[in-house]
């Protein structure tokens, strides 16, 4: 049984299913208007940082809030945060990774509080750290910085990343029931952005060295531990695929738009169509062929096609983290790569939300 074609047709529950052996190909499909959206409105949700916080911080416009993902062939079940809390009473959801999944941890929380306004919470923020508990229904969902995955250590102020070492990060993920990866962007940055200062990798240290093959070492170390470490019978685990940035219009826009705007400030609308015209990551033929050849089964949340069609979801200007100075200067400061809440990683949560419980 799998998702029905049609609206009204009772949702047939099934344990799990892989894209490829559903009729429903989740991650192929157009974005439509639909006034009933967004889930909940960011002024009912105290989680949502700064910089993800696009209406508190200004933004003018709020069509981009107006789109439901509607694969080509079925139909998505709606979110309902009780559902989710009733199936994962007890249990420890972690969100591990960059700032994307940080992204998503707080939108599937306000997702969530939005069915359960009057629930009793929890949060304990820490670095790496952060849990947020819905105390009536024992459910911790939690966020675990690792940008990485693999482990970087301080060697008097010098920060390693240890293309082989990842224990002492995954001694933290053992406990969780479903647990959702992320990696990607932090492979590629340079100069002040970077976030280490030499790699080890077989027992050398490198200043530096190509990033595609260092991001395969490290996903190559992640996956030996799942399949390690992971108990299949007791958790699940995801990996969200690379989540992308719109910095170039010219993937977007041919003639007067290229020449407006230098990225995705002032972007209001969706691309149209199934398919983007911009380049497909490199990263992602990585995360595809590490993840193909893992023993332990591993849902990648194939959500960059999707995303890639979102122009119009980043903070652009209208994030907390920018000073009055920046907003002044898009063409230098707009943020092109994280996501307003709410927004796009609604979707991705009603993604991962089906892909649990159907």
């Amino acid at each position: 049984m799998s998702l029905k074609n049609h609206p009204g047709h009772p949702q047939h529950r099934r344990p799990m299913f892989q894209t490829n052996q559903s009729t429903c190909a989740l991650f192929v499909g157009t974005w439509v208007r639909d006034d009933s959206y967004p889930l909940y409105q960011y002024s009912n949700c105290p989680i949502i940082d700064a910089e993800f916080n696009c209406q508190l911080y200004g933004r003018p416009d709020s069509d981009y809030l107006k789109y439901r993902w509607q694969p080509l062939n079925c139909v998505l079940p709606r979110f309902d945060g009780l559902v989710f809390l009733s199936k994962m009473r007890g249990k420890n959801v972690m969100f591990v990774g960059d700032s994307l999944g940080r992204n998503q941890w707080e939108s599937l929380i306000c997702m969530i509080s939005a069915s359960t306004p009057k629930m009793q919470t929890q949060i304990i923020r820490g670095d790496p750290l952060s849990t947020f508990r819905f105390l009536e229904y024992g459910l911790s969902i939690s966020f675990y910085k690792a940008p990485y995955l693999v482990d970087i250590d301080v060697v008097q102020g010098t920060r390693i990343l240890k293309l082989e070492g990842i224990d002492e990060n995954g001694n933290a993920w053992r406990m969780a029931d479903v647990l959702v990866f992320n990696t990607g962007h932090w492979w590629t940055h340079k100069g002040s952005l970077q976030g280490w200062d030499l790699i080890e990798s077989g027992g050398k240290y490198y200043k530096d060295m190509d990033r595609l093959v260092a991001m395969e070492k490290g996903l190559r170390t992640w996956s030996n531990w799942v399949d390690t470490y992971v108990d299949r019978t007791r958790t699940r685990v995801f990996f969200q695929s690379i989540s992308p940035t719109h910095y170039d219009p010219s993937e977007w826009g041919i003639g007067a738009t290229a020449t407006v705007t230098k990225n995705c400030y002032g972007e209001t609308a969706p691309m149209t169509g199934t398919t983007y015209p911009g380049t497909y990551p490199d990263q992602m033929r990585v995360v595809d062929e590490v993840i193909r050849e893992m023993h332990v089964s591993t849902y990648l949340l194939d959500i960059t096609m999707l995303s890639e069609l979102r122009k119009d979801g980043h903070p652009s200007i209208y994030s907390g983290d920018l000073s009055p100075t920046q907003r002044a200067n898009p063409d230098r400061t707009a943020d092109c790569s994280h996501w307003c809440l709410p927004g796009l990683p609604d979707t991705w949560n009603q993604l991962f939300y089906t892909v649990l419980f159907y």
